[in-house]
């Protein structure tokens, strides 16, 4: 079965893109992506030295609902800076968030959920994987919102791969 599904999370994850994309769970959608989700991870294996050691895959479900919150809660936040704060009290900054995660991937995933929550935007990831450069649309205290990674999205990431 291993080397059928090299990646198992993978193999999931490109099926139920494939359906959600063509709108459909026809017999051809499923087929299709089922197809993808055992071709895709068995030609990309070879390029993946180990696997991803998510301990906790059932908090990843509840991490994934609370950053699709977080990206309403944000969206609305940053419609009404954009519309009702003048653009000399917007407080943009540069903030450097040191990070802790034992893997690439739970490292590219914090990167990912802070680039897709409106108003943040991860710019770099230190060569040494220890920090994350990031860009914050308005942070008034850049230490505030560096906490609030770290104890938000972090704390949750290392509960899911440790």
């Amino acid at each position: 079965m291993q080397k059928l599904f090299p990646h198992p999370y993978l193999s999931a994850t490109l099926l139920l893109t494939w359906v959600l994309l063509m709108n459909s769970i026809g017999p051809g959608a499923v087929l299709m992506g089922g197809f993808l989700g055992v071709v895709i991870p068995l030609l990309t294996a070879p390029y993946w030295p180990e696997h991803a050691a998510m301990k906790h895959p059932l908090r990843l479900v509840a991490y994934i609902g609370l950053v699709l919150g977080d990206v309403v809660v944000s969206s609305i936040q940053v419609a009404a800076i954009i519309l009702f704060k003048p653009v000399d009290q917007i407080q943009s900054a540069w903030i450097c968030v040191p990070i802790d995660l034992p893997s690439p991937e739970a490292q590219a995933l914090l990167a990912g959920t802070i680039t897709m929550t409106p108003g943040t935007l991860t710019a770099d990831f230190a060569a040494d994987g220890k920090s994350l450069l990031i860009h914050s649309l308005h942070a008034p205290d850049p230490d505030a919102v560096c906490a609030e990674i770290k104890s938000r999205y972090e704390a949750r990431l290392k509960r899911i791969f440790t």
